[in-house]
């Protein structure tokens, strides 16, 4: 954990995670379905089975990667996935309101913030 971080608790099931003052969680090991049901319920965001493909997609992608997938990335993969319309950047963005999908995707999928991010 960071020094002077503010942390936020979030009930998932009967279990407190601790998430930073936006909502990215603290420990990754914590990530469950069930925390992205909370996750998404604080930001206002209804799931859809577009967003469980996001989430899974990202966390599938930094699995192998090790790194935090790059948006242009994840619009080429979707554009293939879905089609061109649904798989743009605008599209991912109006999908994932708050921060787009390397922010609010990476959020519900539980990731840590990117170094650097604000």
């Amino acid at each position: 954990m960071y020094p002077n971080m503010q942390t936020k608790e979030l009930k998932v099931d009967d279990k407190i995670i601790l998430t930073d003052s936006e909502g990215y969680i603290v420990n990754m090991d914590d990530w469950t379905d069930a925390f992205v049901i909370a996750q998404a319920e604080r930001e206002q965001l209804e799931l859809t089975e577009e967003h469980w493909q996001v989430v899974y997609f990202l966390r599938d992608y930094y699995e192998k990667h090790g790194v935090q997938c790059e948006v242009r990335k994840m619009v080429k993969y979707f554009k293939i996935e879905w089609n061109a319309d649904r798989g743009a950047s605008t599209y991912l963005h109006r999908i994932f309101p708050r921060g787009g999908p390397q922010k609010q995707g990476n959020r519900l999928a539980g990731l840590l913030r990117t170094k650097g991010e604000h």
